[in-house]
């Protein structure tokens, strides 16, 4: 386990940070609180990041989860690959579907449990206050971990693919994320874009009618005129509005689950 954190001009102290899942040391991008919101312990919050990596934005996000009273840590999927997801494409549809294969469920989520108990290690963490975010390929991720531990007292996804194409599951067949509702072990929350043109909006829907199966109850917004990734102000499709209430409604969620 190795901290070396670094002030930043948000008030939050950051960095990279790295610890073992299994018998492999992976690394993520850990920010904690400067004690304004308070004196601590803090409650963990864990990310899943989108088919991207750990970029800029993740960071910054990080950071800011951090600032809103958090011990926040956004785990390196691909870590094993050099912090970068596979770079051997050519095309974007083969880049997408390269990224989620190599952060596939059985591989992401020891390393998102292994994230966790990493962070509810650190003397600024409350171990008993703990919850799950997850952006577009996290956002399914972490369905798949809420579905594995009795850690997580929240989850929230954004954008996360409801089923996901052959192209993009290891088994080479559609590997749809609606049966998992019915399994987790915590409420969860879902944004999605509108008008989203990665995923299907019937794929929305479908999921909009399997929330009632969920254990732990379970909530789903969209966001009119919003595409994929609009929470990212780096990205092409960033919307102001919708980034803005889905935040509010994020951080909301979480602290109502974690205190």
């Amino acid at each position: 386990m190795n901290v070396n954190l670094t002030d930043h001009r948000d008030g939050t102290r950051a960095g990279w940070v790295h610890f073992r899942s299994g018998e492999e040391l992976v690394r993520g991008y850990l920010a904690l609180p400067d004690g304004s919101s308070g004196a601590g312990p803090y409650p963990v919050v864990v990310t899943a990041h989108e088919n991207l990596g750990v970029t800029a934005h993740r960071q910054e996000v990080t950071r800011r989860l951090a600032a809103e009273g958090f011990v926040s840590l956004t785990v390196d999927l691909f870590s094993r690959l050099g912090g970068l997801p596979p770079q051997n494409f050519a095309s974007q549809d083969e880049r997408r579907a390269l990224a989620f294969l190599a952060a596939h469920d059985e591989r992401a989520v020891p390393d998102l449990q292994a994230g966790l108990e990493f962070a509810r290690s650190l003397a600024a963490a409350d171990p008993q206050r703990a919850g799950a975010l997850g952006f577009c390929l996290g956002g399914g991720t972490v369905l798949a971990w809420g579905t594995a531990t009795d850690d997580l007292d929240v989850i929230v996804s954004l954008y996360g693919i409801p089923i996901l194409p052959a192209e993009y599951s290891p088994t080479g067949e559609p590997l749809s994320r609606l049966p998992l509702l019915e399994r987790l072990r915590a409420p969860v929350q879902f944004h999605f874009g509108g008008s989203d043109e990665a995923i299907p909006a019937e794929q929305v829907d479908a999921l909009e009618r399997t929330l009632a199966t969920a254990a732990k109850g379970a909530e789903l917004h969209r966001y009119e005129g919003a595409g994929h990734a609009y929470h990212d102000d780096t990205h092409p499709n960033f919307h102001r509005r919708a980034a803005d209430l889905t935040w509010s409604r994020t951080v909301r969620r979480l602290r109502e689950s974690l205190g």
